[in-house]
């Protein structure tokens, strides 16, 4: 629970609280008097009569009614302390900064838990413990630094390690990155970052709220909760970026040592991600990036001018955008001329618009001014402008400031010179400025950034979905694991996917005669091995009685077999759509390239079931390997349409059925006109 004795306490009380700033408890008491906290701040440490000017106690017994306290002792000493000032001194908000818990031992977890227990008791709301604190615009109640400017438009920043929120923060601060407000959750025992952005949520504010968050994130404890909040916050405004860490098997590992964070698989969070329309993020220098370009004018095309004059950076830039799905596009024409003949000789206007390394801040200005309202094809604006270390770049900054404040394009500022230009670029960050120092970096968080759809639908549509058939199959499976050729048609035969004609015998004779009435070519495959091709258990193009009767012999001597399946021989582009149900998230739906291209080059793309149309539309575009989907070196396309159907057809049938664990339709056939399944397994596991 988040109340307003955690967010704007009257009174404030440090528990070991002391001088040494160098130590947690001076930390947090130097930043709340810097801070410039106008509460009634109290101290608690036995051995100190007063702490940075402030009268201190010896004792919590002797406190009046305090409003929140931060706890700075060791965590043995927490659950006593809290239960002190819970019930004697009315306290209703705790920031435990203290380590040592469940993080730790089970010993420290009991603890926790006997603290968590005491504020539920009392109706008070708990960050931490193992955090660095809590920083708003009320209250600076964080033993570390850096302390960013703080205002209301400011981003929301909420962390779910103390020490990587440091770090981003030093990050941010560099690149002129605001905040409103930064949560360090630390264990998260009663207030995770589903739970801040629930509060966030519900109490937001269009008119003064920030419209910008951003999360980094160890452990997704409840998805759904992430993912209503989220999507709803996007849907009134805002923009969210998030790093998920411990995605990766290693990852897991290091996330667990760190705050016992239990790591839920990639594609799950990619597809958490991109249903919520959170752009995901995966360092620090990008989630900043993508937090900066929050704060500007959001881009609403692809195509950018670049002004600048330094031809290599520029080049840089353009490579990487152009990379990353955005445009560059020749600029020429009258306006392009005349633009020229305002610039020094030797300048070059088709873009990147190099005004050289002797072009003067007016003639910056004129760039930006003819790319404003002459180019009608230019959607935004990158201003590289460093210097070498013989001029100072007040004026350009200046020109550079009054444009940003003027145009309605968006400007994205690259000011590469820190070091040398130091104080002119903190000079152009306190007038409220971003600045993006590298080139290339920008280019990949815009990338990621276009990426991301927006939030999918929350209502689940059925799309005729047979559900009382599906249920009746399910039922009737007695055992789990894979389930026979026969059940996987039935199954998805309630979806109304499209199946390639097939028989399924033990028996020669029925097998040629089912051939006979399809027409060959046909296609033989061993029925009872998992992985029929690593076993030599698939036969193509096979084209008369005689050779079909020979495979079927070869097959019935693989280990295992308990049948041979026969097919229909068909052509086309080979899809994959796959499934799995991970925990906690429900089914992650995958769609790629098919046949042997999804075990080798890894081409697929993520969605959480149930699925819209939008989502698989935006699922298929994703694939590297869309090109081929759209058809090349003369070859026709496949019918998207079709593969989006069957997408979402899939999707909503595993939404009425958890049972169903794992499923893999590789390959279906896809032509112009028709998306066909031809093979395909599926994994039940029921209770």
């Amino acid at each position: 629970m988040i109340n307003q004795e955690l967010l704007q306490p009257k009174s404030i009380v440090v528990i070991g609280g002391s001088n040494n700033v160098h130590k947690p408890g001076g930390a947090v008491v130097r930043n709340l008097l810097q801070g410039g906290y106008q509460g009634m701040l109290r101290i608690v440490n036995p051995k100190e009569d007063e702490v940075q000017g402030i009268k201190a106690f010896h004792d919590a017994r002797e406190l009046p009614p305090t409003e929140l306290a931060i706890l700075v002792v060791a965590a043995k000493f927490c659950p006593q302390y809290v239960e002190l000032l819970a019930k004697e001194k009315q306290t209703r908000a705790f920031i435990i900064i203290s380590a040592g818990f469940g993080e730790e031992t089970h010993e420290g977890a009991l603890l926790e838990q006997q603290i968590l227990d005491t504020c539920k008791q009392y109706g008070a709301a708990l960050i931490g413990p193992n955090c660095i604190g809590l920083l708003t615009r009320w209250h600076h109640s964080v033993f570390t630094k850096p302390i960013p400017n703080l205002n209301p438009q400011g981003v929301d920043f909420v962390s779910g390690s103390g020490a990587t929120a440091v770090f981003i923060l030093e990050s941010a601060v560099i690149k002129g990155l605001q905040f409103n407000s930064v949560w360090s959750i630390g264990n998260g025992k009663q207030i995770g970052i589903e739970d801040v952005l629930q509060y966030f949520d519900e109490h937001f504010n269009p008119e003064t709220d920030s419209k910008v968050k951003l999360l980094y994130i160890e452990n997704i404890s409840n998805p759904d909760k992430l993912l209503f909040h989220a999507s709803n916050l996007i849907r009134k405004g805002c923009r969210i970026a998030a790093i998920k860490a411990g995605s990766s098997e290693s990852g897991s590992r290091a996330a667990s040592s760190h705050t016992g964070a239990i790591a839920s698989s990639d594609s799950a969070v990619e597809a958490l991600f991109r249903k919520a329309g959170i752009v995901r993020c995966f360092s620090r220098e990008e989630l900043t990036t993508v937090g900066c370009i929050f704060t500007l004018p959001e881009l609403k095309g692809k195509n950018f001018a670049i002004v600048t004059h330094a031809g290599g950076p520029g080049v840089m830039l353009t490579d990487a955008l152009s990379k990353g799905g955005l445009n560059v596009p020749k600029i020429e024409g009258p306006e392009a001329d005349e633009l020229k003949t305002k610039l020094f000789p030797g300048s070059a206007v088709a873009n990147p618009i190099d005004i050289l390394a002797t072009g003067t801040a007016e003639q910056l200005g004129i760039a930006i001014d003819y790319c404003e309202q002459q180019f009608k094809n230019i959607d935004a604006i990158a201003v590289i402008y460093g210097t070498p270390g013989l001029t100072q770049l007040y004026e350009a900054y200046e020109v550079l400031h009054q444009k940003m404040v003027t145009c309605k394009k968006p400007i994205f500022p690259i000011l590469p010179s820190l070091h040398t230009a130091g104080p002119e670029v903190a000079e152009f960050l306190k007038k409220g400025h971003v600045n993006f120092s590298d080139e290339v970096t920008l280019a990949t968080a815009l990338s990621q950034m276009i990426r991301t759809p927006k939030p999918a639908p929350t209502e689940v549509q059925l799309y005729g979905i047979d559900i009382p058939k599906l249920n009746k199959i399910i039922f009737d499976i007695k055992e789990n694991g894979y389930v026979p050729p026969q059940t996987v048609r039935d199954i998805l035969s309630c979806a109304g996917i499209p199946l390639v004609p097939e028989m399924v015998s033990t028996s020669k004779e029925e097998l040629t005669t089912f051939a006979e009435q399809c027409g060959y070519p046909v296609v033989a495959k061993v029925v009872g091995p998992v992985h029929k091709s690593d076993v030599g258990g698939v036969a193509l193009n096979i084209r008369s009685k005689e050779v079909l009767s020979a495979e079927f012999d070869r097959m019935m001597q693989i280990p295992d077999a308990t049948g041979v399946m026969v097919q229909k021989m068909l052509k086309g582009t080979e899809l994959f759509i796959g499934a799995k149900y991970e925990e906690r998230f429900g089914h992650v739906v995958l769609c790629g390239l098919g046949g042997i291209f999804v075990e080798v080059l890894k081409d697929v793309s993520s969605g959480l079931a149930p699925l819209g149309y939008n989502e698989a539309f935006s699922m298929i575009h994703s694939l590297r390997g869309y090109k081929i989907l759209q058809g090349t070196r003369g070859q026709k396309g496949i019918n998207e349409n079709k593969y989006a159907e069957i997408i979402v057809r899939l999707s909503t049938l595993l939404r009425f059925a958890t049972e169903i664990k794992e499923i893999d339709i590789n390959p279906l056939l896809a032509d112009q006109d028709n998306v066909v399944a031809v093979d395909a397994r599926i994994l039940i596991e029921k209770e």
